[in-house]
């Protein structure tokens, strides 16, 4: 058990900015409201899942929508209280704890949040290891857990629960009362008992971020900064450097869509890389060969200072490295390649794990 300090929430979130993949929402929005929230009512207590009692109810704080849409389209403040109080009504049991849902920009810095606010510890786990663009794509779904009920709400009032027969279905009809609500929305999410969380989660992702971006501030500050420390920090592998060509990005069902395509520079001048990606960077292709799907993760980061880019703050000539992290074992299992493989998107592809993706690329 420890506190979590401003230092330490600023390192987070630098860290679960390159754990989004590219995705999960703006880091220095998520950032603002947690330091702010901290300001205002105290440092937050973080916990370590195995301090979590097993008859505990912990539930998961979290946004739901297209991460352009948080750049403009800010919370009310109040939202979190409403819902806990709704999720305590509809279940009659005090909640001991919240979690995030996901590593992200913004969903590893709502827990922070919510957990000042309401004076409640956050655990240190999530049930990702990433960030997802869909709520069902959790490591809790893989074992059976549900992740109703679940209470919902928007910056002008609206609040709902939803009890749903599965977590596709929870994440179809939360889509679309998100889509109704301006594209994004708050919610609260897998209500779980310590003894389901202990088994089901992924361990010491808070901690494991703080470290990313501790490594990375430190990096940022030495001369002729290298890629090399961030990779053994994470296990990750570098796949391409470049500037950035081209960025194509659509809105649709409360989802952000595209695909960027990066010139090689120095070593890896006359490659190519083009990634597609849902909220997240999903596949990567260099030079028209798979190198990297879901569920690893495909991360960009500035060519100089090595912090994390997001798919929204992407612009045409920006500088950056391309490197791949493997992704949490889970994920490997069958289950779990159903949930978040390649084909789930809709790709013609088998997952291959990316250590053998980049070995096979290296000898080519």
């Amino acid at each position: 058990m420890r506190f979590i300090n401003e230092q330490a929430i600023q390192d987070i979130a630098t860290g679960a900015s390159l754990l989004g993949a590219g995705g999960g929402g703006d880091p220095y929005i998520g950032k603002l409201m947690a330091l702010s929230a901290v300001e205002k009512y105290g440092p937050v207590q973080l916990l370590d899942v195995t301090e979590v009692p097993d008859d505990a109810l912990t539930i998961a704080s979290s946004m739901m929508g297209a991460p352009s849409v948080f750049v403009e389209k800010f919370p009310r403040g109040d939202e979190y209280e409403q819902l806990f109080a709704k999720l305590r009504c509809f279940l009659g049991q005090d909640i001991f704890a919240t979690y995030p849902i996901e590593a992200g920009g913004i969903n590893s810095m709502i827990p922070i949040a919510v957990a000042a606010r309401l004076g409640l510890p956050m655990v240190d786990c999530d049930s990702m290891g990433r960030a997802f663009p869909e709520l069902q794509m959790s490591t809790f779904s893989i074992y059976g857990i549900e992740a109703t009920p679940l209470a919902i709400t928007d910056e002008k009032g609206n609040v709902g629960i939803l009890d749903t027969i599965s977590n596709s279905w929870t994440e179809k009809i939360a889509r679309a009362m998100t889509v109704q609500m301006g594209a994004t929305s708050s919610m609260c999410i897998f209500p779980i008992k310590g003894r389901d969380l202990k088994k089901t989660c992924v361990k010491k992702i808070v901690t494991y971020s703080e470290n990313i971006g501790k490594t990375i501030r430190e990096l940022s500050k030495k001369k002729g900064v290298t890629i090399q420390t961030l990779l053994d920090v994470t296990g990750g592998h570098h796949i391409l450097s470049g500037k950035v060509t081209d960025v194509s990005r659509i809105t649709k069902g409360g989802f952000n869509y595209g695909k960027t395509i990066i010139e090689g520079i120095d070593d890896d001048k006359n490659k190519q890389a083009e990634i597609l990606f849902q909220n997240e960077n999903i596949a990567l292709k260099r030079n028209g060969e798979v190198v990297a799907t879901a569920p690893d993760l495909i991360c960009l980061v500035d060519f100089e200072t090595l912090t994390p880019m997001t798919n929204e703050g992407l612009k045409y000539g920006k500088r950056v490295h391309i490197i791949g992290l493997p992704c949490d074992p889970q994920w490997r299992t069958q289950k779990g390649i159903e949930l978040v493989g390649p084909r789930y998107f809709g790709y013609d592809l088998d997952y291959v794990p990316i250590e053998k993706l980049c070995k096979k690329g290296a000898h080519e």
